[in-house]
Parts: C-alpha cells; sequence; structure tokens
C-alpha cells in the first residue's frame, strides 16, 4: 500500500521526504500527494503541522524554480516548449486571464507546475507573481490537506476493501 512505502521513506529520510517529493514533482518524479500526508497525519503515524509544512515549502520551491527558469533562460530556450500540449495549454490560460490564471493555474495538475514557467516568460515581476501564486498554494495545499484528514477514514476504509 502507498501508505506503506511513505511510512518507509519516513523512517528512512525523515518529513523531508514531504518537501523533496513536492518540490521534485514538476520533474516527472512521482510524489506522495497533500492527501497521502493527510490521512497518515489522521491516523496519527505522523505529525500534521511538519508534514503540512514540509508539503506546502515544497510546493512553494517547485513553482519558484519554474518561475526563475523562466525568466532567466526560458526566452532563449522557448522554442523547446512551443509545441508542448501543457505550455500551450498554460500560455493560452495566462494570456486570456491574467492574473486569475495565474490563482486558479495552480488547482490544476500538470499546469500547477508549467504555468510558473510561463508566468517567468511572460515578465511578470517577482513580487506580483509571488503574491498571488503563493497565496494560492497555501489555499490549495490547505483544501487538500483539509480534505484528507477530514474523509481520510472513509478513504481508508475503500482502500482497503480494493486490496481484497
Amino acid at each position: 500500500m502507498v501508505s506503506n512505502t511513505i511510512l518507509e521513506l519516513l523512517h528512512q529520510y525523515g518529513y523531508l521526504i514531504f518537501y523533496f517529493a513536492f518540490s521534485l514533482g514538476p520533474f516527472g518524479i512521482p510524489i506522495p500527494n497533500e492527501i497521502s500526508g493527510a490521512i497518515l497525519s489522521h491516523t496519527g503515524a505522523i505529525n500534521a503541522g511538519i508534514t503540512y509544512f514540509c508539503i506546502l515549502s515544497g510546493l512553494l520551491t517547485a513553482i519558484t524554480a519554474a518561475y526563475v527558469a523562466g525568466k532567466l533562460y526560458g526566452a532563449k530556450n522557448l522554442y523547446r516548449f512551443q509545441h508542448n500540449k501543457h505550455f500551450i495549454k498554460a500560455e493560452r490560460m495566462l494570456n486570456q486571464r491574467g492574473h486569475w490564471a495565474m490563482s486558479i493555474g495552480l488547482f490544476i495538475p500538470v499546469v500547477r507546475y508549467v504555468l510558473p514557467l510561463v508566468i517567468g516568460l511572460s515578465g511578470v515581476h517577482f513580487r506580483r507573481f509571488a503574491m498571488i501564486t503563493y497565496s494560492s498554494a497555501l489555499l490549495w495545499t490547505l483544501t487538500y490537506f483539509a480534505a484528507g484528514i477530514y474523509f481520510g477514514d472513509p478513504l481508508l476504509s475503500v482502500l482497503q476493501l480494493l486490496r481484497l
């Protein structure tokens, strides 16, 4: 089960496993999501506060790194991204919706890692980027972490039934 794997990783590497999993998420590394961390917190297996802090800081690191990469290297390498469907979707969303796209884009799974790169490419100042996307990341992680804690028991029951 996924929770056993996460517990083994926690035992081996500590709570930083959540930080690294979320900060490496844009690079295609499979990650435990907010709900998994919340369910484990709900069961008492791990500390909810530390887990949430590691998840949030990992996500903030990932989106900041993507923004900085877009700002520093994006203009030179724009041709590499122009045909990527996720990049095209994120760029279209940013052009149509502006600041709302920065906020809402973090709620769309793949787009949340591509959109900061597009924002960096578009020349948005870091202060505006941070204010909008960091508050959205806080809302995103709180929502899913709370859902994991609130619905943790039913989700665990369903997972146990599916395992049989």
